[in-house]
């Protein structure tokens, strides 16, 4: 499996990054992971992860934003499943072997999980999905986004997809939201699994992207944009299983 990160290797994100990596050193399972360094100097990057063979980067010679740098990074992966991650967070121990294990016994497309908030002060919040536990297919958990405003359905970093079903749900181009698209995406078009389990720590921290004063200028519209395109995806899915059904009667 591989895990594609998009960073701009900031100075105060480094030793997340280390502590990313280090997530998933601890992993029981063979992983690689891509890098797309967002239109920065390689070199900056953490000598734990330069020293890595299992560890590849893509250098843009320009800044493309978190959205492009991922999608370009899509041609670089060769495994058969895939994980976004941000640079700034981590893995919980475990979370590879599990939803890999769920992914190669039932042959879904996609398992998910929840995630933790990890703040400042070392302490934990697990943060539980509205989507409830257990298998979903193509198009359901899009329904338990009834709002825009709502929380999202499902956390898009707890998500261990096939690589060709992520490669037809990429990120969107969006400047942020982008991960929503393409969580929507991967769950509107096959079916998968949520375990109640944390598998992702989300990290608080005054550099991250929603702690800045000009996230919420464009948050609603963000979230607009992939409400629309998950019920729409799921309609059209709906709309052509319909007519094939139909037609072969």
């Amino acid at each position: 499996m591989t895990v594609v990160i998009a960073t701009q290797l900031r100075s105060d994100r480094l030793d997340y990054l280390t502590a990313m990596h280090a997530s998933l050193d601890r992993q029981s399972v063979p992983w690689e992971a891509v890098i797309a360094i967002d239109g920065v100097d390689p070199a900056r990057l953490p000598r734990p992860l330069a020293d890595d063979p299992r560890v590849r980067t893509l250098a843009l010679p320009r800044p493309v934003g978190a959205a492009c740098a991922r999608n370009f990074a899509l041609n670089e992966v060769r495994t058969e499943y895939l994980n976004w991650a941000d640079d700034d967070d981590a893995f919980s121990d475990g979370a590879m072997a599990l939803r890999l294990g769920v992914l190669e016994s039932t042959g879904v497309g996609w398992c998910a999980g929840y995630s933790e908030d990890m703040h400042p002060d070392g302490t934990t919040t697990l943060w539980r999905c509205p989507t409830p536990p257990g298998r979903h297919e193509a198009g359901d958990v899009i329904t338990y986004w009834r709002d825009p405003a709502d929380t999202i359905p499902i956390g898009p970093t707890t998500i261990l997809a096939r690589t060709e079903l992520v490669r037809a749900a990429p990120m969107g181009g969006l400047v942020q939201g982008e991960d929503y698209l393409a969580a929507v995406g991967v769950t509107c078009l096959a079916p998968g699994i949520l375990l109640p389990i944390p598998i992702y720590r989300y990290r608080k921290h005054s550099g991250q992207m929603t702690a800045q004063e000009s996230y919420d200028t464009l948050e609603a519209q963000a979230r607009q944009v992939a409400f629309n395109f998950g019920h729409s995806l799921r309609s059209a899915s709906r709309a052509l299983q319909h007519a094939v059904s139909t037609a072969a009667t």
